[in-house]
């Protein structure tokens, strides 16, 4: 195995560890912390500035770019036109969602993307089912956004 190979597995394997925190905090209090998001996004755009760098393509680095703009663009819009469905963390996941699906591939940031809402909402409509929830509960969606950017990751 190569040193960027290790490099790469390594970083995969801290966001995992920081997605797990997220969850769990996320589940509990319905909140996505800055202290947390932040400066994982901020080490994501050094790290593949770095990756550009040293590798020497600049592709994938654009491409992670261009999804981090589309999809937190996508979930500002969201947060925009629904003041009361989607959190101001909900957005900046998906910006660092975005950045990481995107350096991978498009398809893995389609996948992602769109397992992240069919998910939340088999969840949502199975509970309702269950009349343990209605269209007021609230329920913590970055638990979907990270489930579906690991199979966006995974499906790649």
């Amino acid at each position: 195995m190569d040193l960027r190979t290790v490099a790469v597995v390594t970083v995969h394997l801290a966001l995992f560890a920081i997605a797990c925190r997220l969850v769990a905090v996320d589940i509990r209090t319905h909140r996505l912390p800055n202290r947390i998001v932040l400066p994982t996004l901020a080490a994501l755009i050094v790290l593949g500035v770095v990756d550009a760098i040293t590798v020497g393509q600049s592709a994938p680095f654009i491409r992670a770019v261009s999804g981090l703009l589309i999809l937190g663009g996508f979930y500002a819009t969201l947060r925009l036109l629904s003041r009361d469905g989607m959190g101001g963390g909900d957005v900046k996941l998906a910006a660092v969602i975005g950045l990481v699906l995107g350096w991978h591939s498009w398809q893995a940031l389609a996948v992602g993307a769109a397992s992240a809402f069919v998910l939340g909402a088999v969840f949502s409509l199975s509970l309702m089912m269950l009349r343990r929830a209605d269209g007021s509960t609230r329920i913590a969606f970055g638990p979907w956004m990270i489930i579906g950017a690991l199979l966006g990751i995974l499906m790649e």
